[in-house]
C-alpha cells in the first residue's frame, strides 16, 4: 500500500514553490523568466488544491477538475504573454522590462 505525504509535507513544499515564484518575479528584468515564476506560483496553487482534495475529501476529485481549469488558464495567459513579447521583440529588440515603455507610441 502506498503511504500518503503528510500535509505539512506538502504545505511546506507548495509554500516554497509560491515564494520562488514571488522571487523570481520580483528580482528578474526578463519578462520570459517572469513568466516563467507566474506559472511556478500557478502549479503551486494547483498543488494545494490536489492536496487538500485528497485530505478534506478523500476519493472525490473536485480539486482536480480546479486544478485542470487553472492549467488551462494558464496556458492561454502563456500564449497572449508570448505574443506579447514576440511584439516587443519586433518592436525595441528587447524583452527586457526597464524598455518596456519604449512601447508608447
Amino acid at each position: 500500500m502506498v503511504e500518503q505525504v503528510p500535509l505539512n509535507h506538502a504545505l511546506i513544499v507548495t509554500t516554497l514553490m509560491f515564494f520562488i515564484g514571488v522571487y523570481g518575479f520580483l528580482t528578474r528584468k526578463n519578462l520570459i523568466t517572469m513568466l516563467i515564476s507566474v506559472e511556478i506560483m500557478l502549479n503551486a496553487v494547483n498543488l494545494n488544491f490536489v492536496f487538500f482534495d485528497n485530505y478534506l475529501f478523500p476519493g472525490k476529485l473536485e480539486g482536480h477538475f480546479f486544478s485542470l481549469f487553472i492549467i488551462a488558464i494558464a496556458a492561454a495567459e502563456a500564449a497572449v504573454a508570448i505574443a506579447i513579447f514576440i511584439n516587443l521583440y519586433r518592436n525595441i529588440r528587447s524583452i527586457d522590462v526597464e524598455q518596456v515603455d519604449k512601447m508608447k507610441y
